[in-house]
């Protein structure tokens, strides 16, 4: 066997090392409770089975998702001990039985919301929902046989989370959810790609489409609202408003395109009222990016009457419903949600990666931190506090 090096990364897998049908223990950050310290573990990765891959991981970050699941915000999906983590790069360690579309050496990267290419959803052009892989926060287990791929050294199961679970120097996942990428691409900006650059940009992009010389309201300027603001700023959006309560967003979303700055714990008008007055009628395009329904009906209602359009990005965990009275629709305004930036992962993903490589989309200005993998919990920390975009962990 070859070695397979990465100069960018300097992983190799000697000839004389390899792993290829055995079980492989490694590190992983395991999380044993809602809310308890990450804690770095001495974990056995499965070979993969029927249409699966495993990967060794060089480069993860930590999403807002992440943080909800290690809080456990919500009871139903709790499942521990768990292995968190979605957004990676990697290489291929080896693949299971009927892979043929990926081999050991290939740069990859994981996604949460697969593509099996099999489905009706899959082959349909109108959605990037699969029905077989899909998004399903519920999940902690494999498709195959309903068992984990991770497990203690004696041998009690670690649970799977998101398709994915990164937090580990290797991890197994259903070849729908890993996409092949450009061996040149570099591996630490493409871990961005997994979801929240793609979600936001792809919701300005696919979802939207937003066109040249519109005007858009963003709400909530985390990662995700700001690679809206990347991608309408791309779509050459004459004017982008970003609503947030911290001013230093503003700082950073000037950067990504945002030309004007709202405050909405400032004292004065409505929130939408006052979009409206500065936009002649409301923004063509609005994105809530919080998953707060106050916020979302905001947004709705400061998109202009008769074309106004609002995608719905942030996660509502509550399980009251959206105010809406059927006659603000009559109008005219319009108002779907999206899932990873409506990008089909596997026969989409690739294309946007050298996109990203020629410089459509700048990924250097999300990575605000890089940490060794050991310093997870500092991650974490940085996110709480608002401090980072995203915290790069290299493996």
């Amino acid at each position: 066997m070859a070695n397979h090096q990465n100069s960018a990364n300097g992983w190799s897998k000697p000839s004389d090392q390899r792993t290829t049908g055995k079980v492989i223990t490694c590190k992983a950050a395991v999380v044993w409770g809602p809310g308890q310290p990450f804690v770095m573990e001495q974990v056995q990765v499965d070979p993969p089975q029927k249409l699966e891959v495993r990967i060794k991981i060089l480069f993860t970050s930590v999403c807002h998702t992440d943080l909800s699941a290690w809080q456990g915000e919500n009871e139903a999906q709790r499942a521990f001990p768990r292995i968190l983590g979605h957004e990676a790069s990697g290489i291929v360690e080896s693949v299971g039985e009927g892979v043929e579309d990926m081999k050991e050496g290939d740069h990859v990267i994981p996604i949460f919301n697969g593509e099996c290419g099999d489905c009706k959803c899959c082959k349909s052009e109108k959605t990037n929902i699969c029905h077989n892989f899909g998004v399903n926060p519920f999940k902690k287990v494999m498709n195959n046989d309903g068992k984990s791929r991770f497990s203690t050294k004696d041998g009690k199961p670690i649970y799977h989370f998101l398709n994915t679970s990164t937090f580990s120097e290797y991890t197994v996942l259903e070849s729908a959810c890993v996409v092949k990428i450009d061996p040149e691409a570099p591996l630490k900006k493409m871990t961005l790609l997994s979801c929240g650059v793609s979600t936001g940009v792809g919701a300005a992009w696919n979802t939207a489409n937003v066109q040249a010389a519109s005007t858009v309201a963003i709400f909530g300027l985390g990662s995700v609202g700001l690679a809206v603001a990347e991608g309408a700023r791309a779509r050459g959006a004459s004017r982008i408003i970003g609503v947030d309560i911290n001013p230093n967003k503003f700082i950073k979303g000037q950067a990504m395109g945002v030309t004007d700055f709202i405050n909405p714990s400032e004292p004065g008008k409505p929130l939408h009222e006052r979009i409206r007055e500065i936009t002649d009628g409301g923004v063509d395009y609005s994105f809530e990016c919080i998953g707060n329904l106050d916020v979302l009906r905001e947004a709705f209602l400061s998109t202009h009457e008769g074309w106004g359009f609002t995608v719905v990005l942030g996660i509502h965990p509550t399980p009251k419903m959206l105010l809406l009275h059927p006659m603000e629709l009559v109008h005219g305004r319009g108002i779907i949600g999206s899932v990873f930036g409506g990008f089909k992962g596997k026969s989409q993903l690739p294309h946007f990666a050298q996109e990203c490589m020629n410089g459509v989309v700048d990924l250097d200005k999300f990575i605000t931190h890089e940490l060794p993998f050991e310093k997870i919990n500092d991650a974490f920390q940085l996110l709480i506090e608002g401090k980072s975009l995203r915290c790069v962990l290299q493996l």
